[in-house]
C-alpha cells in the first residue's frame, strides 16, 4: 500500500488511501488479510458506521447485530430491493414497484416476492431484520455474480437482476412416499453490472470466508453454507455412501452425507451456519451428481 492508493485484498479495487476502510466493501484497511491453510480468507465484517461510495451517492452501515445499512441517495442514482427489508425513508425519496418477469410465481414465506424501487435525492435505510452481517459485494462493469435465495438486500439501479432455477437437487423415496429437496433452495438470484460498476449488498448470519478456486480446482461444501460464486463456477451434487454388505438392503441407498461441489475458475463465499440437508429415505434421483463409497 503507497501513501495515496490502496488496493482492497477481499474486493480488488483500488481507492484513496486516506480511510479506514474500503469505500467500495467496507473492508477495514488496517488488518492483515487472514487465510486458512486450506485457502479461505475471511472476510472481516464492516465496521460500524464504516461508509461506501458509489456513483454520487454513499452508504452507511450502521450497527452491530442487526446492521443497517442507510443510503444517501443523489438524484441521478436510484436502487431496488425487496419489500420486506424496507426500513425507512424521507418524503423526497421517490418509491415505485419494480417490474419483474415472473415476480408473482416467486415466493417468500408464502407471500409473492415483492421488489421495489428507491430513486433519489434523500435517505433510505435497508435492514434484513435478522442477527448476521452485511456483505458489500462491488461488481466490475459486465461482471455477473450469483447468489443463494434469502441473502440479497438491495443493489444499485445499474445492476441487473433475474432469477432462475438453481438446477440443484435430489429426491428420496421412503416406503411409497417420495420426496423432492432442493439443498440451494429452488432459484437462485443473479445480478450483473450494466454499463459500469454496480454495488450489491447481502446478509448472511454467521462469519463469511471467500476464496479464489483456479481452473479446473474444485471443493466441497455444505450446500446451505453458499452465499454466492461467480458466474464462472460450476457446480453439481456429491453424495457419500458407507461400504458394507448393503446390496441387499435399503441401507445402500441411504447417502450419508450430501455436499456441493463448487468448480472453478471464479470466487466463491460461504458462511459458518448452514443446516445438513434432510435425509429421509434413500436417494433414489438427482441432478447431476458424483459418488464416493467409503
Amino acid at each position: 500500500m503507497s501513501a495515496t492508493t490502496y488496493t482492497c485484498p477481499y474486493c480488488r479495487i483500488a481507492s484513496d488511501a486516506s480511510g479506514t476502510s474500503c469505500p467500495n466493501c467496507g473492508a477495514p484497511t488496517d488488518v492483515r488479510a487472514r487465510v486458512t491453510k486450506s485457502g479461505w480468507a475471511e472476510q472481516p465484517p464492516i465496521r460500524d458506521m464504516a461508509r461506501l461510495h458509489f456513483n454520487r451517492s454513499t452508504c452507511q452501515i450502521s450497527g452491530k447485530y442487526v446492521p443497517v445499512a442507510e443510503m444517501r441517495l443523489d438524484q441521478e442514482d436510484s436502487v431496488y430491493f425487496s419489500h420486506h427489508v424496507f426500513l425507512h425513508a424521507e418524503p423526497a425519496v421517490r418509491l415505485d414497484m419494480m417490474k419483474m418477469a415472473g415476480g408473482w410465481n416467486r415466493m417468500l414465506a408464502g407471500m409473492p416476492l415483492l421488489m421495489m424501487t428507491a430513486s433519489g435525492p434523500g435517505h433510505i435505510a435497508i435492514s434484513a431484520d435478522h442477527p448476521g452481517e452485511t456483505l458489500a459485494v462491488p461488481l466490475p462493469a459486465n461482471h455477473a455474480v450469483d447468489v443463494v435465495e434469502h441473502r440479497f438486500l438491495v443493489a444499485t439501479g445499474n445492476v441487473g437482476y433475474h432469477w432462475e432455477n438453481s438446477g440443484i437437487w435430489f429426491a428420496t423415496r421412503n416406503g411409497d412416499d417420495q420426496e423432492y429437496h432442493y439443498p440451494l433452495g429452488q432459484t437462485m438470484d443473479r445480478f450483473s453490472a450494466q454499463g459500469g460498476p454496480g454495488l450489491l449488498l447481502l446478509h448472511a448470519p454467521g462469519n463469511t470466508f471467500i476464496r479464489d478456486l483456479g481452473q479446473g480446482e474444485r471443493i466441497l461444501v455444505q450446500p446451505s453454507g453458499l452465499i454466492w460464486k461467480d458466474r464462472s463456477v460450476r457446480m453439481h451434487l456429491h453424495f457419500e455412501y458407507p461400504r458394507g454388505n448393503y446390496w441387499f438392503s435399503s441401507a445402500r441407498w441411504q447417502a450419508k452425507s450430501v455436499w456441493l461441489v463448487l468448480q472453478g475458475p471464479g470466487r466463491v463465499a460461504i458462511q459458518s451456519v448452514f443446516e445438513p440437508p434432510e435425509m429421509a429415505g434413500g436417494i433414489v434421483n438427482s441432478s447431476g451428481a458424483t459418488t464416493q463409497y467409503w
